[in-house]
């Protein structure tokens, strides 16, 4: 039975669970959810998560919620991605939480505020605020990427496809790869994974390419 995610493009939150699944080569089809009209909060979503957030993993009769417990899931069921292994799991576990405390949760309000929003709208002290914050969990990254190709152990982990999970995005949000030249080269190790794809790739969006 094909694994069923719901869903959005420019949720990087999302790309964890489809980067995962895509990599590991489950057979899985995106559902679109739309998000920005409200989609999220509909009853039909809410009876999948009432949190009422993407994505949203469907195997069976099985639906979990949230990215990090999706990715503690996909690797228990692939033998990939580390959190399977009692010899690294709480070294990758503790990056996979970090990122949701500190890189994907700062990235995610930021380029939603700068992108997503009118012009008239977009408070310049809250997002100058937020991309302090961004650089400080950047430079966490770009150090603990000094000299080695994955966060944890010799293989990529979901430690990695939490963490990378905004940065592929093309949109501004305080993000400059040459200014982190660790991460820069590590995005280029991700990248170059068998079956990796771009977020826009992966999964349907709401808004359009820029022409």
């Amino acid at each position: 039975m094909t694994v069923k995610l719901h869903c959005f493009g420019e949720s990087g939150h999302s790309y964890k669970a489809a980067l995962a699944l895509t990599l590991a080569g489950i057979d899985w089809t995106p559902v679109y959810v739309d998000f920005f009209k409200g989609g999220g909060r509909g009853p039909e979503h809410l009876t999948l998560n009432p949190m009422g957030e993407c994505p949203v993993l469907v195997d069976g009769d099985l639906t979990l919620t949230q990215s990090g417990v999706i990715l503690d899931y996909l690797s228990e069921k692939t033998g990939r991605f580390g959190l399977h292994d009692p010899a690294i799991r709480r070294d990758v576990l503790r990056w996979v939480l970090w990122d949701n405390h500190k890189m994907s949760s700062v990235a995610g309000v930021t380029r939603f505020l700068m992108n997503f929003l009118p012009a008239y709208k977009q408070p310049a002290e809250v997002i100058a605020w937020h991309q302090g914050r961004l650089r400080g969990a950047l430079r966490t990254l770009d150090a603990a990427l000094a000299g080695r190709d994955w966060l944890v152990g010799p293989d990529v982990t979901a430690a990695d496809i939490s963490c990378c999970s905004y940065l592929f995005y093309p949109e501004p949000f305080g993000f400059d790869r040459a200014e982190y030249p660790n991460i820069d080269r590590w995005l280029d190790g991700l990248k170059a994974l068998p079956g990796w794809k771009h977020p826009y790739d992966l999964m349907p969006r709401a808004y359009p390419a820029a022409a």
